[in-house]
This record gives structure tokens, sequence and C-alpha cells, in this order.
């Protein structure tokens, strides 16, 4: 195998024809890897993408081809997938109002050019879901764009297919999470096209570092939610008074290291209804 990009959570190398997509344990807040990892991280985030893309699979064709033909130190945090070139979208789903969606509505009363009613507060669940895209930034931060920059990057017939396929399954994801008690508040989605064309879903889906889980017993508007998701590690940064959100990070204490595994650990299990082996 080849390495070909090491990014901020995974890693990926060519194996012939197919892509080996390692999951690490890093984990980054505001762009920045952090020094510390989250134990058993990569294995969580990849057995719970497995789930999603299984029970998604009619919504629309994904990356994947074997979860087990995979170098055996990879084994449990990596996924034999196909090549793709991706589209340079994030493609993101929003059904409550947090993080940059919260504060771009307090600026603009608007979402990527998506208008909300007045009044919403922190935690606010939408009317319905709405479709708000941001760049991918290779360098720096992303920044939301509107569905319209969307078509004319990537035509009008892609971008209407994928936006409703973002929506799609960020509606059917939420259904499936809120039967177990699980709100997903907004994700993140990443698209490529196949050497023939065909339109992909890749990278990761519906997990605790491309989406927002709260718990529904708990949910209650106006204040931060408790976060199964990265959020909690942002949180706990925002503390960090001499630390000016650029590298190097700093280390994650403890407590807040076995906060964050267990958070994790918690809502793979709610949703899916396994009980997590390692």
């Amino acid at each position: 195998m080849k390495l070909l990009h090491s990014g901020k959570v995974r890693d990926v190398y060519a194996d012939g024809e197919d892509l080996i997509l390692v999951a690490s344990d890093r984990v980054s807040v505001y762009d920045v890897i952090l020094p510390t990892p989250i134990p058993d991280k990569g294995k969580v985030l990849t057995q719970l993408s497995l789930w999603w893309f299984d029970q998604l699979a009619d919504v629309f064709p994904n990356h994947v081809i074997s979860a087990t033909d995979v170098p055996a130190e990879f084994v449990g945090r990596a996924v034999r997938c196909r090549r793709l070139e991706m589209l340079p979208v994030e493609w993101i789903a929003r059904g409550y109002l947090a993080g940059l969606g919260l504060q771009e509505y307090r600026q603009h009363g608007s979402v990527s050019g998506v208008a909300l009613p007045e009044g919403l507060v922190e935690g606010s669940r939408l009317p319905e879901p709405i479709f708000t895209p941001t760049t991918k930034a290779t360098a720096g931060h992303d920044e939301f764009i509107t569905y319209g920059d969307v078509v004319k990057e990537i035509g009008a017939d892609t971008a209407a297919r994928l936006r409703e396929a973002t929506l799609e399954i960020y509606r059917r994801g939420a259904e499936i999470a809120r039967e177990r008690g699980i709100i997903i508040a907004d994700t993140k989605i990443e698209f490529g096209r196949a050497a023939d064309g065909t339109l992909v879903l890749a990278d990761e889906i519906l997990t605790s570092d491309s989406s927002r889980f709260w718990p529904a017993d708990d949910w209650e508007p106006g204040r931060p939610q408790h976060a199964f998701d990265k959020q909690f590690v942002r949180d706990w940064s925002s503390t960090v008074t001499d630390w000016d959100r650029t590298p190097p990070g700093p280390a994650i204490p403890d407590e807040i290291v076995q906060a964050t595994q267990a958070r994790y650990i918690e809502v793979y299990e709610r949703i899916t209804g396994q009980t997590w082996k390692g």
C-alpha cells in the first residue's frame, strides 16, 4: 500500500485500484490536531459509519467495498472503498440551530442564504431541515456558500440531486436516531464521482465527528445541549485561556479524554443497539 494523504483524522492509502480509508484516534478542533488521542475513536467512527451506510444503502450508493478486506493492523478502523474524485463542497443539513449555523443566523437571520424565522435561539428546532453548504478548504476554515454557488461550481442537475440526497440522508438518519432517543442536530456529508461518472456517498456518515448528537430527553432550546460528539472537546478547548487556536494545540486532560471516549461509545450503542466491544 502507498500512503496518499494524512488528514486531521483519516489516512488514505492506495491498494491497487482501491483505497483504504483508515480512521485514527486523532482529534482536531478549529482545524488544529490536538496532541492527545482519544482511545477507540477511530474504530467507533468507522463502525458507526458502516452501520449507517448499511441502513441508508437504498437512499444513495456509497463507496464501501469491504470492511474486512483490509490490512490486519487496521482491522476495525479501516474500510476498503472505491476511488473517487471528491466534489469541492461540504454538504451540510441542519434540523436545529447550533454552532456556526447559530453564529450565521445571529448575524444575518439566515444560513447559507436560507432565511429563517425571527426569534430562534441556541438549540431551536427549525421548521424543516435546511441545506447549508460550505466550501471545502484545503487550508484555513470552510466558509458558508449558497445553493446558487454550488450550482455554479458543479452544475444545476448535480447540485439539485445532491442537495435532495443530503436532506433525505439527514431526514432518514434523524428519524432512526430519534427512535433511539438521540437528536441529530446537523450533519456534514461528502460525495465523490467514480470513474464511470456515478455519484457516490463517501468518507464518513452520521458520526460523532461529522454530526451533532444530543439526548432527546435533555433537549432544551436556549442553552448549550449535552453533546455526544466532538463539541464536547471544542467546549473544553474554549476554556484553555492561553491557547490562540493555532498549532500546536493543548494536551487534553485525562478526564476529558475518558469522558469523550465514553460519549462516543454511548451514542454508538444507543443508535445501533449494539454493545461496544472495542
